[in-house]
């Protein structure tokens, strides 16, 4: 399994990213997929994750109402789309994919497969 996240860069406070996560393989709709993210001297954290057929997704407090997590099973990919982006947004965002039976959806344990990240950089 490979997954590549993409569609990173540098915005402005109070814009807008999409980012994309493509991930090989048959097998991407059975799976909960997430997106987490780590700035420098920081924890990895989680983000947001939604559930293999869609379904009522989970974020973390801090992006609630801003971020919006998707997924098109058909393409194989999932999406984050970020909005009133603030400068402690700023991170590289990871992609990954739950492992079988994940109950702890905001644990990093949780994902056995990592995407290689995309840098998102917010400036005030």
């Amino acid at each position: 399994v490979q997954l590549q996240a993409s569609g990173g860069g540098l915005v402005q406070a109070g814009g807008s990213l999409r980012l994309s996560c493509a991930a090989s393989g048959r097998t991407f709709s059975i799976y909960a997929m997430a997106w987490f993210r780590q700035a420098p001297g920081k924890e990895r954290e989680f983000v947001a994750a939604v559930m293999r057929s869609g379904g009522t997704p989970y974020y973390a407090d801090s992006v609630k109402g801003r971020f919006t997590v998707s997924r098109d099973n058909a393409k194989n990919t999932m999406y984050l789309q970020m909005n009133s982006l603030k400068p402690e947004d700023t991170a590289v965002y990871y992609c990954a994919r739950a492992r079988p039976g994940a109950q702890l959806y905001n644990s990093r344990h949780e994902y056995d497969y990592w995407g290689q990240g995309t840098q998102v950089t917010v400036s005030s």
